[in-house]
């Protein structure tokens, strides 16, 4: 019989560059009942090369190498359906594990729960600086039951567009609708919040991971991503009210002349998106003004807005941060972020 309690389940694509890292924070801390998975979605660059010096090393590691690409919703959907664990932690491919976090993820799934929730911290790229000490500002771990699926949809959906931060019973991963959020980019999300909604969930406060923020592949898509593919995903979920689902997304969050701006800094929001979002649902003086942010020059509205970081609100250090990162970042908003 198969005791394998935890599978550690990786959808990887073209990260040779940072996956190694990723895998010695788990690798070292595997213990018996835990596997890991790793699903490489047909990669181009030199994932395969470094996966194979693991693979001889670590019997504990299952790799896949498909042939062809799924797609992040379609990999994580797969890597769940070949794990062998009770559960299964959907674990990212650059980001690292805290030393202890595996031991403390079987404590806390000993009792029969649907889903784990693992809080984050947040660092730069190279880990070096920390932008934000915990994602879910909860000081304590949490517990929601079947009466309490709302409480948990509004303390916790925001934070569940990280996809690593989830560990999911398999059972309940499998009987349930998965198909239908292919191409979300949040497969998870939709797993967990179809109707009837995943109910009995505990959250660890206390960070078990290290984001390495800015290093997402969807980076170039963030607008399509956060401006209308969460949207949509957020306001098609049956059991909230529409309260609840306007405090994780506006429905048509690319209206905010404030949210234009803030992509069209970074490089986001141009006339290209524009033309495919946004002129065919606006009209006019509103579709102006949606025109004139497209086509303003990117690198002024970085600078401006940097300058709002570091000297009017401080709090949004994740923010200069991108701004420095991004396709018009200028000298200025490199030394703020650098500076601050």
């Amino acid at each position: 019989m198969d005791q394998t309690k935890l599978s550690i389940c990786i959808a990887t694509y073209n990260r040779g560059a940072f996956i190694g890292e990723t895998l010695d924070s788990i690798l070292s801390q595997m213990q018996s009942g835990v596997e890991l998975i790793v699903v490489e979605g047909a990669s181009t660059d030199n994932t395969k090369d470094v996966l194979a010096q693991y693979i001889a090393q670590y019997p504990d590691l299952r790799y896949f190498r498909e042939q062809e690409n799924s797609g992040v919703d379609g990999d994580y959907d797969k890597a769940v359906a070949y794990a062998r664990g009770k559960y299964c932690w959907l674990m990212t491919d650059d980001d690292l594990l805290v030393s202890g976090a595996i031991n403390r993820v079987l404590t806390a799934i000993e009792s029969e729960i649907d889903m784990l929730v693992v809080n984050s911290e947040v660092r730069n790229a190279d880990f070096s600086i920390t932008l934000d000490d915990r994602c879910l500002k909860f000081d304590h771990n949490r517990e929601y039951g079947d009466t309490e699926v709302e409480k948990f949809f509004i303390e916790n959906a925001t934070y569940l567009t990280f996809i690593g931060g989830v560990v999911i019973k398999r059972d309940v991963w499998m009987t349930r609708d998965r198909k239908s959020y292919y191409g979300t980019a949040f497969i998870h999300v939709g797993v967990i919040f179809q109707h009837p909604a995943i109910s009995k969930v505990k959250v660890i406060a206390e960070p078990q991971i290290v984001i390495r923020y800015g290093n997402a592949m969807w980076t170039s898509r963030s607008f399509e991503i956060f401006m209308i593919k969460w949207p949509t995903l957020i306001w098609s979920f049956a059991d909230f009210s529409a309260q609840s689902k306007q405090r994780i997304s506006a429905k048509e969050p690319w209206r905010q002349i404030k949210n234009l701006i803030i992509y069209r800094s970074i490089g986001g929001y141009s006339d290209t998106e524009y033309k495919k979002y946004v002129v065919a649902k606006s009209t006019g003086i509103k579709r102006l003004i949606y025109k004139i942010i497209a086509i303003i020059p990117g690198k002024f509205i970085n600078t401006l807005l940097s300058f709002y970081c570091a000297f009017l609100n401080r709090k949004v250090k994740s923010g200069l941060y991108d701004l420095a990162r991004s396709r018009y970042a200028t000298p200025i908003s490199r030394l703020l972020a650098k500076t601050l």
